[in-house]
């Protein structure tokens, strides 16, 4: 795997956008891309990286929150005995023996992403995965911020650029956190890692945004059309694979449970700011 040198990088930093119109859902690859429409954002503030473990576990310090994937779940009738103690979705490579690319973890929560066999103990500048909508939710409130719009995520992450089909180099080096192989049965890690990456180890786009495309998907405010108690995510992830979903593209976006996290679904947040003055005539 290709080794990496991670930017150094400040507690909560964040970047401010001017605001503006931007084709909203350009280059569609999926129908629920689409169609392109022109859409305005107001001036607004965003972080430079994804919320981190550190910055989360200050969080949990200061409040003593206890995220979903910790509590015990709802009763459902018929469910398996272990989805009726706390945990979270987990992705695993399938084998002869289970074949199921997601499977539900007892145990698996924001300190234990992939069960109690991963820790995040030297992970500090990993991005926070097994965070569930509510969790995002109360984070940004404690921090005085607020989760992003889909529209402002999108308008940050074009960055006023066209899109790339796939976030490569032309010397087709990988630019982002994604799965270079044959998912879900093997990630080469050509871009260096097989899993999350610490935020600031890729270029950072125009705007001075890390990890934009790739790395983790991101939780947005709006709801999932059609789908009741959902979110829609952006962004992509170290699962997105060329020959499976492709959605490390700014237009991408996919639709996940308020209530569940997974250990590649994060966020980052937005502060709303003054628009400038007009100047004087």
């Amino acid at each position: 795997m290709a080794s990496r040198t991670c930017a150094p990088l400040t507690v909560a930093s964040m970047v401010q956008l001017p605001g503006g119109d931007f084709i909203m859902g350009a280059d569609p690859r999926y129908p629920e891309e689409g169609p392109p429409r022109r859409v305005h954002v107001a001036p607004f503030a965003i972080d430079v990286h994804e919320v981190t473990n550190a910055d989360f576990a200050r969080f949990v310090t200061a409040t003593g929150y206890r995220t979903i994937a910790e509590r015990m779940p709802p009763s459902q009738p018929g469910e398996p005995p272990d989805m009726l103690k706390p945990g979270s979705a987990v992705f695993s490579v399938p084998d002869d023996s289970d074949q199921r690319w997601w499977r539900w973890v007892v145990g698996a929560q924001w300190r234990y992403p992939s069960g109690l066999g991963e820790t995040i103990s030297g992970h500090e500048r990993d991005p926070v995965v097994q965070i569930a909508y509510e969790d995002a939710q109360a984070y940004a409130r404690w921090v005085g911020k607020a989760l992003p719009t889909e529209a402002q995520w999108e308008y940050a992450a074009r960055a006023r650029q066209a899109a790339l089909p796939e976030p490569i180099d032309a010397g087709g080096t990988p630019q982002a956190n994604y799965y270079q192989g044959v998912f879900p049965r093997r990630d080469l890690g050509l871009d260096g890692f097989r899993s999350r990456a610490p935020v600031g180890c890729f270029k950072p786009n125009v705007f001075g945004l890390y990890d934009m495309i790739g790395n983790v998907w991101e939780w947005t405010s709006d709801p999932a059309s059609g789908y009741a108690g959902s979110h829609v995510i952006k962004g992509g992830s170290y699962l997105c694979a060329a020959n499976y979903c492709a959605r490390y593209r700014p237009s991408a976006r996919q639709f996940q449970e308020g209530g569940l996290g997974s250990n590649h679904v994060g966020f980052r947040l937005v502060r709303a700011v003054a628009a400038p003055a007009p100047k004087p005539k």
